[in-house]
């Protein structure tokens, strides 16, 4: 399936009514087309916990115009199913096979330490060498900075 509307012509087909009965969840499932407008979008909602999500979000069932009550979890279902080659994976088999980056390992906490500017340093540096306060260049002041901050702790 390409389109949310084709997989709401599935669901009118499966489980009767309209496919504006179904469009809304079709829609939920590949909103995340607007970011990246290729398969790997699905990692966002075709899982297992996405079925869920959709619970949160449309309720457990929605009434068709034929009258029947439809479990949000069934359109959901057949709308992964029909994506991922008639398996509902789990939220870990994408994630799993995320090629881990440099940056997205290594975060760091700044140390933010009374009067002291947090942020770019080097705008801090260049309020004190405009202010005339300090003639070291941002290496050295910084590695003062470091030890008047040790010094003090």
């Amino acid at each position: 399936m390409a389109h949310p509307l084709h997989h709401a012509e599935s669901s009118a087909r499966k489980f009767g009514g309209v496919p504006s009965d179904y469009q809304s969840i079709h829609d939920w499932f590949d909103a995340s087309k607007e970011h990246l407008a290729l398969f790997t979008h699905r990692a966002m909602r075709h899982h297992a916990q996405g079925l869920y999500e959709a619970e949160r979000v449309f309720g457990l069932s929605l009434t068709n115009r034929a009258g029947r009550d439809i479990p949000v979890r069934w359109i959901g279902e057949q709308h992964i199913r029909e994506d991922c080659q008639g398996r509902i994976p789990s939220m870990a088999d994408w994630l799993r096979r995320i090629q881990p980056e440099p940056w997205m390992a290594n975060g760091h906490i700044d140390r933010h330490v009374g009067n002291e500017p947090c942020g770019d340093p080097r705008v801090a540096w260049a309020s004190e060498v405009a202010a005339g306060r300090t003639v070291l260049g941002l290496k050295d002041w910084m590695a003062s900075r470091a030890t008047q901050a040790t010094q003090s702790a």
